[in-house]
């Protein structure tokens, strides 16, 4: 079973007149986000805005085909053990 860790709260930020947004110094650090870097924004339920660096992806996206993968393999076996007792 994996290991659920709590979000890591590292400040507030205002959004400007422009639509712009700081982010703060010590998680730019921690991210080795750096001025000229791209990053993909995104969101999830419309609830959550989301950060990317933009070289990491591919590694983002492994990571969420594997997810699916196990969550697939987990609930064909749970089909399988639902056949053999409805039978």
């Amino acid at each position: 079973m994996r290991h659920f860790e709590l979000p890591k709260i590292y400040g507030t930020t205002t959004v400007g007149e422009r639509g712009q947004v700081v982010i703060p110094s010590a998680i730019r650090k921690k991210m080795k986000i750096e001025s000229g870097d791209k990053l993909i924004v995104f969101t999830r339920h419309d609830k959550f805005i989301g950060l990317l660096k933009s070289d990491q992806l591919d590694d983002f996206l492994d990571k969420i085909t594997s997810h699916v993968s196990e969550g697939l393999e987990k609930i064909n076996k749970f089909k399988k053990e639902l056949k053999k007792h409805s039978k």
